[in-house]
């Protein structure tokens, strides 16, 4: 029996014994990449223990292509092992949550071994509609891509960076409306900030030491899944997320700068 448990899949066909190990692995080396190098400054952990065990989405502004997730791995099992908005001691990731998904670029996550391995954690790889290849393109959604979701969040919990790109006040795919109209799931905002200017785009390499990051966690929204229509439920989450446009009045310089830099790679590599 014990033989048999070691090989205990979920929905997606990974081992879970596997899963738990590479999570602990990868905790245990991006640690102090939020408790060490740089401060990461937690509100809302009794949201995350209130919330049920699965159908749960949690939707979020995007601001590197890997360090915000990982992030949410430390934050939400240090929240549901007790730690009161904080992520010391790693005791916490010897029983991580295994039914914790995110939503990535599939051509993102197949690049390399370490993504695959990342993959492999709980992403969710998706074909995105709007841009391959550094190209834009126009191409329908794959139904087994909003099935898969379905699956996850059935499963579990699910995370999902609506913009689909790390570029800061971009619309809202409607993708997402679609699915917190479809599976009336708990929705759950997280406003998270200072890893841009932590990390690389990819938040893999550490680019300044001694920032503060902040990763708050809100309380669910209240929607009206049957009658809301889905441009008032993109509204309720650009507003949630802190990513309607009203908000770019307030945001710091060096922010504004740091995106400016961002965009003038961007035109020049592509």
């Amino acid at each position: 029996m014990m033989y048999m448990g070691l090989f205990k899949k979920n929905p997606f066909g990974h081992i879970l014994f596997l899963k738990t190990w590479l999570i602990r692995i990868a905790g245990m080396i991006t640690h102090q990449r939020y408790k060490g190098f740089n401060t990461l400054e937690i509100e809302g952990s009794q949201v995350i223990r209130d919330l049920p065990e699965t159908n749960v989405l949690f939707v979020s502004n995007h601001q590197t292509y890997f360090a915000d997730v990982v992030a949410m791995f430390h934050v939400f099992n240090a929240s549901l092992s007790g730690r009161e908005d904080s992520i010391k001691n790693l005791g916490y990731l010897w029983r991580p949550k295994l039914n914790f998904y995110y939503v990535a670029a599939k051509e993102t996550m197949g690049k390399s071994l370490l993504t695959k391995i990342l993959a492999y954690a709980g992403s969710i790889s998706i074909e995105r509609t709007w841009r391959a290849d550094g190209q834009n393109v126009n191409r329908q959604v794959k139904m087994s891509d909003i099935s898969n979701i379905a699956i996850a969040l059935e499963d579990g919990w699910v995370v999902t960076f609506p913009q689909g790109t790390t570029t800061p006040w971009k619309p809202l795919r409607k993708g997402t409306a679609h699915i917190i109209k479809r599976y009336k799931p708990v929705v759950v905002p997280v406003v998270i900030d200072g890893f841009r200017r932590s990390f690389d785009k990819r938040g893999l390499r550490v680019k300044k030491k001694g920032i503060l990051q902040s990763m708050h966690i809100k309380q669910p929204l209240e929607i009206d899944y049957d009658n809301e229509p889905v441009e008032a439920i993109i509204e309720i989450l650009e507003y949630a997320i802190e990513q309607h446009p009203s908000f770019l009045r307030v945001i710091p310089q060096e922010d504004l700068l740091a995106y400016e830099e961002e965009n003038q790679k961007r035109k020049w590599r592509y």
